[in-house]
């Protein structure tokens, strides 16, 4: 009887351990598995040690100069019908280019300076402010006489270069609105310049190329055998037509402290 206990229990015993095997058992993976996955629509929160992203840069553009203006075609002239006044002698170029000069200045025409005991008046004025003159007027008297009589400042001034005189001729009438004085053959005649032809105005360009010079001559239409033909009234020559007569002062001509040089009898602007 006892081995058949012993037998019936090793059974159950055997039973049981069977049994305890096969349950299913909870697993942390399995459990994981089947809950749902919670999700978030927040962006990720940024971090410190992730650089940002380069942006591209355009180069700055290099401003582009302004081109400074081209000088243009520019003209004055002072001459006005009926400003010309012959010489009436071959002597009173002087008294003559002073009439010139008056009638230029004076635009209103009414008190037009052409009588001929005038002009003989005004020359034995500039003659007296002369010296070593031959016995005549030369360019000292002739600004003594412009300032006296109301028409100045003017002065005389000697210029070595050609192209330099002609730009300060032209600048000074640009300044003053009053004619230039020019001493002719050498110092031997005068001529008066009343206006000018350039590539810029005088008052935008500090170098001005003078294209054309505006000029009256007392002694028209009589001219000269060795310098050539007097021009018509407001003419206007070329530089290198008016350098065959407009030269270098002869230092003989008469004797000052004045350099030999292109001479102007030149306006100058009032203080």
């Amino acid at each position: 009887m006892i081995g058949a206990l012993l037998r019936i229990l090793a059974w159950f015993v055997i039973l049981a351990t069977f049994l305890s095997a096969c349950a299913p058992t909870n697993r942390l993976d399995e459990a994981t598995v089947d809950q749902p996955i919670r999700t978030s629509s927040a962006p990720p929160a940024a971090r410190d040690d992730v650089p940002a992203p380069l942006r591209p840069t355009s180069p700055t553009p290099t401003p582009v100069p302004t081109p400074p203006p081209a000088p243009q075609a520019f003209a004055l002239n002072l001459y006005q019908e009926g400003d010309f006044v012959p010489q009436y002698t071959f002597e009173w170029c002087v008294a003559a280019s002073i009439q010139m000069m008056h009638n230029l200045i004076d635009d209103t025409g009414a008190g037009t300076w052409t009588d001929r005991v005038q002009q003989g008046e005004l020359w034995e004025m500039a003659r007296a402010r002369s010296f070593n003159s031959f016995n005549g007027a030369n360019p000292l008297g002739w600004a003594e006489v412009l300032n006296e009589v109301g028409m100045g400042p003017y002065a005389v001034v000697s210029v070595a270069d050609y192209e330099e005189a002609l730009q300060t001729a032209a600048r000074a009438i640009a300044d003053t609105d009053r004619p230039v004085g020019l001493v002719m053959w050498r110092g031997r005649h005068v001529w008066v310049m009343s206006g000018f032809e350039s590539r810029g105005d005088p008052d935008e360009f500090p170098e001005f190329p003078v294209t054309g010079i505006r000029v009256q001559d007392p002694l028209y239409p009589y001219g000269d055998d060795q310098w050539g033909p007097s021009p018509a009234p407001d003419a206007l020559l070329t530089p290198e037509q008016l350098a065959t007569q407009f030269v270098v002062r002869e230092p003989r001509r008469w004797s000052s402290d004045i350099p030999a040089g292109y001479m102007l009898v030149l306006p100058i602007a009032k203080a």
